[in-house]
């Protein structure tokens, strides 16, 4: 089986950084591409960022510039910095990883369970 767990949400005041980490374990055999999404309370989830298994990234506009999305593939470990953080940046955020498990022939993908940010103004 394989497991994302998120950590470093919290409380944190406008303009304030945060760093997300989100550590893969399991029997894996690679990860494809990892990715943050995010849900604030009464919206829908929506994506943030992404990052390649060769390191190209993609973010969504509301946080380009603010918001570093990297990896450490000897870790199986996904960050994301998070500066100038805003009140609307106020979510449950949530790791996804597409990967090959061991064995497995296709890709498969998975959440973690989520780490909440609250950003006050």
């Amino acid at each position: 089986q394989v497991q994302l767990v998120e950590s470093g949400g919290g409380l944190v005041q406008a303009g304030g950084s945060l760093r997300l980490s989100c550590v893969a374990s399991g029997s894996i055999f690679t990860i494809n591409t990892m990715a943050w999404y995010r849900q604030a309370p009464g919206k829908q989830r929506e994506w943030v960022a992404t990052i390649a298994g060769g390191g190209s990234t993609n973010y969504a506009s509301s946080v380009k510039g603010r918001f570093t999305i990297s990896r450490d593939n000897a870790k199986n470990t996904g960050y994301l910095q998070m500066n100038s953080l805003k009140p609307e940046d106020t979510a449950v955020y949530y790791c996804n990883a597409n990967l090959r498990r061991i064995g497995d022939v296709r890709n498969s993908e998975f959440w973690g369970q989520g780490t909440l940010v609250t950003v006050s103004s």
